[in-house]
């Protein structure tokens, strides 16, 4: 205080550590955490998992993969029909491509332009060449709709799965695949959840409403149909003798005769075989669950050749 009485206020300024940071370190912070929290969720589970739950996991994601069609809404079955009729067309398609012009118009066209060039034609006025390349437009163009067909059927398989919550749980356990044969379906095996009684050819309750609903999709589709049973690479003997071979074959026509009752026509039935050990889903472990399936193939097959065509 001054000597005259006046007050002086002396303002002190402190320095900073460098200005405000504000919040943005936290919620980095925040992100860093949960991504280490993420990682070691997956370590974990990564060493708790057995190899059959790795690919069963691994399967049930990959096969929502198979569609690349983007017709219709893009959802399972959105704007696409199996036939004429959709599904009610029991089981019949039309194998005609859907860009290919019609029969007698490729036939007048090939006819003016062999008389252009002076070419030969047969009595029904196509010509060998143009016939082979006939054929080979047909071979090229088909194979695309089956693979459209056998996508959207895949869907519909894991959907219809997935609306039925007293299997839902099992859906994993289904295997939907397209290989050069056809579109490949699995019922596979998982510890603790057998698809039939061990040592038996008695299907489980689940089994059934699996292979009912599997039946209500393929049926839709024209194709033959292959049936195989498969077991695990243990020796096994019945009471009566029974082995692998014997236990294979009869779950395999066991399938075969849920899916006819399910309203699949029999005469769709290429074959029924079992295949015992023989050929393992996993062959790094012949006595895995996993290795226990049926496994149905809809048969990816030449087309037939069209009427008044001589092959």
């Amino acid at each position: 205080m001054a000597s005259d009485g006046a007050v002086i206020i002396k303002k002190i300024k402190k320095g900073g550590h460098g200005g405000h940071h504000g919040g943005a370190w936290k919620v980095a912070y925040a992100d860093f955490v949960t991504a280490m929290m993420a990682f070691f969720l997956l370590m974990w589970l990564i060493n708790t998992t057995t190899p059959e739950q790795k690919r069963g996991i691994a399967d049930y994601f990959a096969a929502q993969s198979i569609s690349q069609t983007s017709s219709g809404a893009g959802g399972v079955l959105g704007g696409t029909v199996m036939g004429k009729l959709g599904a009610q067309a029991g089981g019949s398609v039309s194998i005609t491509p859907k860009n290919s012009p019609p029969m007698n118009a490729q036939k007048s066209s090939t006819k003016d332009v062999n008389n252009r060039k002076g070419g030969s034609t047969d009595a029904q006025g196509t010509s060998p060449a143009s016939q082979v390349q006939s054929d080979q437009h047909l071979e090229q163009a088909l194979p695309s709709s089956r693979d459209e067909d056998f996508a959207t059927a895949a869907e519909a398989i894991h959907q219809a799965m997935q609306d039925m919550p007293d299997i839902a749980a099992l859906s994993r356990q289904v295997i939907v695949e397209q290989t050069q044969d056809g579109l490949r379906i699995q019922l596979v095996d998982q510890d603790q959840r057998p698809m039939f009684a061990p040592g038996t050819a008695q299907p489980m309750p689940y089994t059934r409403k699996m292979l009912d609903a599997v039946a209500k999709i393929i049926d839709r589709l024209p194709n033959r149909i292959s049936i195989s049973g498969h077991t695990d690479g243990k020796p096994f003997t019945g009471a009566d003798g029974t082995t692998n071979w014997e236990l294979s074959a009869a779950r395999a026509n066991v399938a075969r005769a849920i899916l006819t009752g399910a309203g699949v026509q029999s005469d769709r039935i290429y074959e029924v075989a079992g295949k015992a050990g023989a050929e393992p889903l996993l062959p790094e472990d012949p006595n895995a669950s996993a290795n226990r399936r049926i496994s149905i193939l809809l048969m990816k097959e030449a087309p037939p050749v069209p009427a008044g065509v001589k092959p």
